[in-house]
């Protein structure tokens, strides 16, 4: 099932996406929300950032293809985002006037579901709600000037996210594709990360509580390259669709 949030006349809903219709939903997005009796064809809605986390975590080379000629992390290695840096599909990234080497990174992002906290692995896909695609986007220079990732991972408009929750996936094996303009630059699936999505998490939830509708972006693969003023950003996540998101120069 694929879930959104929707903004339709002005206000906003969760609503259940069926191929080119949504279907409005009243209740907690987490805690089965029951429908409206209301359609709108999705063409007529505003697809927003489909949840509304209280943190966003991501997970550093987690990827060998990534990693490139850098020793693989003995364990999940993690950082937050701002949820200030967020936006939707179809919404712009804008690149700082002072950055220089800005790049897109294509994930699959884990939505959480439950209050979670020091979970097993083996309970893990009880706590997630379901998957989504996610840009970590990032500025190269920064992140080896700063001290810390702040401007580098957190600017305004740098972690995109859409455009819905799909519900029935399975962590294992989820292709993930990212292109520039058109142009395919990444291309993988979950099965080659590092540390599987379900490690990920537990080992997060060992020190940070993770609520419903926190994000978790789990790694990006292969090389990343830089994204310029005209540029369209596409994140494909099989199961998910295509979060596609415009750059411009602020």
């Amino acid at each position: 099932m694929r879930i959104a949030r929707v903004q339709v006349e002005g206000n906003i809903y969760t609503a259940r996406v069926d191929g080119e219709t949504v279907h409005l939903l009243e209740g907690d997005t987490f805690d089965r929300p029951v429908e409206m009796g209301r359609a709108v064809p999705l063409s007529q809605v505003r697809l927003l950032v489909p949840c509304v986390p209280t943190k966003v975590v991501a997970i550093g080379i987690n990827y060998k293809s990534h990693a490139g000629e850098r020793p693989a992390p003995g364990e999940p290695q993690g950082f937050l985002k701002a949820p200030s840096s967020l936006i939707a599909q179809g919404e712009s990234i804008v690149l700082p006037p002072d950055s220089t080497n800005v790049h897109m990174e294509a994930e699959v992002v884990a939505v959480i579901g439950r209050r979670t906290r020091n979970v097993s692995e083996s309970d893990v896909d009880a706590y997630v709600f379901g998957y989504t695609a996610g840009n970590d986007v990032s500025e190269r220079a920064w992140q080896q000037s700063d001290l810390q990732w702040l401007r580098a991972k957190s600017s305004d408009t740098f972690t995109a996210v859409g455009p819905w929750i799909e519900t029935d996936l399975k962590p294992e094996a989820i292709h993930v594709a990212g292109r520039i303009s058109g142009r395919l630059q990444q291309e993988s699936d979950t099965s080659l990360l590092i540390h599987p999505i379900r490690k990920c998490i537990a080992h997060i939830s060992r020190y940070l509580t993770l609520e419903p509708g926190d994000l978790v972006f789990t790694g990006t693969p292969g090389q990343t390259a830089p994204i310029v003023d005209g540029d369209l950003c596409e994140v494909e996540v099989g199961g998910v669709g295509v979060l596609h998101n415009p750059v411009r120069r602020g």
